[in-house]
């Protein structure tokens, strides 16, 4: 199969990427081995560094499976509950809050309302964490009465990490650090901060209406931390999965999920899309859009199967459409659910 493999992605990453413009990062790693793993494109059009699988791309909403991640070691420690609600942390939330628990934050069932709705375009401005807070808590309605059903909720997500730092005692960036990263072997990963310097990190690129490739690394909603805001490798990212696997940290996906309406057996929960499989296992993903990144992970527990794409390019539309196409010939590694086709359309 190994060969194969090599064949397949050396000519999906050939045929959709140049070697001097924006690019990508692909990982495969079947029982804790590396299948494959390779770099192509530049990760900084200004230095012309190459990517290769020790590149640090923005995770974007990745980043939302280490929040679960903080909230899941707090809770396992007595030190929270999935059912405390918003008021035991922000009581400037009354009265919506007091409707609003940490298991529907997790989920995207609190029915908040989107910050990103009450932000304007600012030159050279980035919104922060206390002001989604302000934002959200200033509100009156939910979108839906809180646990009824799933939208995808980045105000939820930030929020989470809020109440990390407000249960800690900790900086969120501190508490990644010292409690998940550090633990998991993750040394070459971290939080973006600005002006903080990220080693190996890629630069974010998109295209413009004539096609042409433009700086897009950063915007308006790139700076709150919760909901997006980690920079990994495929490499590192392949680290932090064996660790959990060998300390049985995995998330445990039951203790937080939601069904997902029109996906038979499909569920979102702490930080992951995930699928019931015909043989009763599961396959489990998530991506992360931002401004100047695209990404995609794909687990498969029963079968230790890994795969990570990460891409300093926006709206890539090549994840979700011939790199899964690629994947469906190789048994082992192929999703099952149609779920993980419509990732895009169920993170808006």
């Amino acid at each position: 199969m190994m060969n194969l493999l090599h064949e397949a992605l050396d000519a999906h990453l050939q045929s959709n990427y140049s070697r001097t413009g924006p690019g990508a990062a692909v990982l495969v790693a079947l029982q804790g081995e590396v299948l494959y793993a390779q770099g192509i494109g530049i990760a900084d059009l200004s230095t012309g560094e190459p990517i290769t699988p020790h590149t640090n791309f923005r995770l974007a909403s990745v980043s939302k499976q280490f929040t679960a991640m903080a909230i899941q070691s707090l809770e396992r420690r007595g030190l929270l509950a999935y059912e405390d609600n918003l008021l035991g942390f922000f009581p400037e939330f009354a009265p919506v809050g007091a409707k609003i628990t940490l298991r529907y934050l997790l989920t995207h069932t609190s029915g908040l309302l989107d910050y990103e709705a009450f932000v304007e375009e600012q030159t050279d401005w980035q919104i922060g964490d206390q002001e989604v807070l302000a934002i959200a808590a200033a509100q009156t309605a939910t979108y839906f009465s809180p646990g009824a059903r799933y939208r995808y909720s980045n105000t939820g997500y930030v929020l989470l990490a809020l109440v990390v730092e407000k249960v800690s005692g900790m900086a969120y960036a501190d508490f990644l650090g010292q409690q998940i990263f550090e633990p998991l072997g993750m040394h070459n990963t971290t939080l973006y901060e600005h002006g903080k310097l990220i080693p190996n990190r890629a630069m974010g690129y998109a295209r413009n209406a004539l096609g042409q490739i433009i700086n897009s690394d950063q915007g308006i909603c790139t700076a709150t931390k919760g909901d997006g805001c980690i920079y990994t490798s495929v490499s590192d990212y392949l680290h932090g999965y064996r660790a959990l696997n060998k300390a049985g940290r995995a998330p445990k996906l039951d203790d937080a999920s939601f069904p997902l309406s029109g996906y038979p057996n499909g569920f979102y929960g702490m930080g992951w899309f995930f699928a019931k499989r015909r043989d009763g296992g599961l396959e489990m993903y998530h991506t992360g859009n931002t401004s100047g990144f695209s990404n995609l992970v794909i687990r498969i527990p029963d079968c230790e199967v890994l795969i990570a794409y990460f891409s300093n390019m926006a709206d890539n539309p090549h994840l979700l459409t011939d790199f899964l196409d690629e994947l469906h010939k190789f048994p082992l590694l192929r999703p099952e659910s149609r779920l993980v086709r419509d990732l895009l359309k169920l993170t808006r």
